[in-house]
């Protein structure tokens, strides 16, 4: 029996049809994962048309999983946008389909972001307060609160809380 991993590549995204993937994986992960945390309605007006407008729109420091063909996870990666933040980098996405859970993609796409940033002292995350699951494995991965939250207005207020990681 063949062991998903071994079919399983990550790469940069280099073709339009990877991009289309990036979008299908955004736009059906938030409406996976977040439901019950971001209003119904915001993650109902989703489309994959939109997500994947703004994966072409900016397609640089994009990771993705590839299960054969398929698009099934994607991580998006670069300087930290925070300017309380010296030398640091930051995983500004990183979504897994959820029939994917459980099979190490979504720590293997960390861990080659991670590698494309290793010229950082530090690599930040922000996570949906709520989102317990994505808080875990962050956690498992090394990174802890650092007491900087936000509100974001998705359909409803949610708070974001910023996790860091040294390297």
């Amino acid at each position: 029996m063949e062991d998903i991993n071994d079919s399983i590549c990550i790469k940069s995204a280099e073709t339009d049809e990877e991009l289309c993937g990036r979008g299908y994986v955004h736009c059906t992960s938030w409406q996976e994962a977040y439901r019950g945390i971001v209003c119904d309605r915001y993650l109902d007006t989703m489309t994959v048309e939109a997500t994947t407008a703004r994966a072409r729109q900016f397609p640089e420091n994009t990771l993705i999983a590839k299960d054969k063909e398929k698009v099934v996870g994607f991580a998006v990666y670069g300087p930290s946008r925070d300017e309380d933040l010296t030398n640091a980098g930051e995983v500004v996405a990183i979504y897994v389909l959820s029939e994917y859970y459980g099979k190490k993609i979504g720590y293997r796409l960390m861990n080659e972001a991670i590698s494309r940033l290793r010229d950082y002292d530090t690599v930040s995350v922000w996570v949906l307060e709520e989102n317990e699951r994505a808080i875990r494995f962050y956690h498992k991965y090394g990174f802890e609160f650092d007491g900087c939250k936000k509100q974001w207005n998705l359909g409803t207020p949610v708070s974001i809380v910023r996790m860091i990681k040294h390297c």
